[in-house]
């Protein structure tokens, strides 16, 4: 995940180095204004193109940080890792899975935003601006609703804003990191319960290999079968993809 999000943040830089050299190559619009009486409209475009460009490559990162997807992603690695295997699932059905379970958990919130921020702004009803905080607000209660106290607590005394009246008075960059590691914290949590029955499996299988003096076979070769039996008889992914959506407020 780590090197997904340095590889976006790398073409982002790509994107804005191109886009300024594209800008830097054409002629001095001071010139050619004074030639052809043109308004020196190009920088302005340009300028516009640059924030399109760069939003539109950050959206993952954006979509990963400000959603359920953070929590998902590390439960769904959890569950990897504790049956033992590496690869199975793949990274694409991994990340795939977390997508659709944010979109499916993220969708009411979505619904708000369209019709109290984007479709107002279309119909010319709010400006650019209103339509921004409108389009934050339901995106702000959902993380307020999943932030620990404790969490906002620390980067308010480090950003010096002890005295916050009310949740309004809470700014955006102490919001957001304040979510993302209470999110960090609550997937952790239940990777632990997660690994508590794979755990106790690999004991078991361990002890009667032991007390078989076949101490040279691995014990993950032989309970990687029982693992997976378990986890298909109580429907592990069913379990785990109910605890998760129901898990978010």
């Amino acid at each position: 995940m780590m090197k997904k999000i340095i590889k976006i943040l790398i073409s982002s830089f790509i994107i804005i180095l191109l886009v300024a050299g594209i800008s830097y190559a054409q002629p001095d619009v001071s010139i050619m204004d004074s030639i052809t009486g043109n308004q020196p409209g190009n920088y302005v475009f340009s300028l516009q193109l640059l924030i399109v460009l760069t939003i539109l490559t950050l959206a993952p990162s954006i979509l990963i940080m400000m959603t359920s997807f953070t929590r998902i992603i590390i439960v769904l690695s959890f569950i990897r890792n504790a049956l033992g295997m590496q690869q199975t699932p793949p990274n694409q059905v991994i990340i795939g899975l977390a997508l659709f379970l944010t979109f499916f958990i993220m969708a009411p919130i979505g619904a708000e935003i369209n019709e109290e921020a984007i479709q107002p702004f279309l119909r010319e009803e709010i400006s650019q601006e209103q339509a921004l905080d409108e389009a934050m607000e339901p995106i702000r209660q959902f993380m307020f609703r999943q932030t620990r106290n404790k969490d906002l607590a620390l980067f308010l005394n480090i950003n010096d804003t002890v005295e916050a009246s009310g949740l309004d008075g809470i700014p955006n960059h102490v919001l957001i990191p304040s979510f993302i590691i209470s999110e960090l914290k609550t997937a952790f949590q239940i990777g632990f319960i997660i690994y508590i029955p794979f755990l106790v499996v690999d004991m078991v299988v361990a002890s009667t290999l032991m007390s078989m003096g076949m101490m040279m076979l691995p014990p993950v070769i032989i309970s990687l079968p029982f693992k997976i039996l378990l986890f298909v008889l109580v429907d592990g992914w069913n379990l785990i993809v109910e605890s998760v959506v129901l898990g978010f407020n």
